[in-house]
């Protein structure tokens, strides 16, 4: 017959969780090194372009530019000088039917509120399509 004696000299069992620990971190370790390799991979077949080679960059110093203005007041620019948009729309014009390579691009104040400078690069876009660009700083 059993008494309760012999269950008090029973020990509880003990569960060690330094091994589990171990794995644990293991596990998260791998985690971390897969996603940090992962966000340097193409996704999806995507290959991106590299940097410009010496021809491209000596084609793109060939190509034609010009170079239209939004200053921090919304005021349009052209060679350094205040312009209405109906003489910026005839030089953009002239500048594009000379230059069929040529490209067309706004640098507009980062103070600016962009339904202002989307008014002008709706207006370029019309006359030039995709030979017009809006410049923004690198950084």
């Amino acid at each position: 017959m059993r008494t309760k004696n012999n269950r008090s000299h029973s020990q509880m069992p003990e569960i060690n969780l330094i091994p589990m620990l171990d794995v644990l971190m293991t596990v998260l370790t791998f985690f971390i090194i897969v996603s940090m390799t992962l966000t340097g991979e193409q996704i999806f077949n995507v290959s991106l372009p590299t940097g410009q080679s010496e021809e491209d960059k000596q084609a793109e110093a060939k190509q034609a530019k010009l170079t239209i203005g939004l200053d921090k007041d919304g005021k349009t620019v052209m060679d350094n000088q205040p312009a209405v948009e109906q003489a910026v729309v005839q030089r953009v014009q002239k500048f594009l039917s000379e230059n069929p390579e040529g490209i067309v691009t706004l640098k507009a104040d980062k103070g600016l509120k962009y339904e202002n400078v989307l008014g002008l690069l709706r207006t370029l876009r019309d006359l030039g399509g995709d030979r017009v660009f809006l410049a923004i700083e690198k950084g």
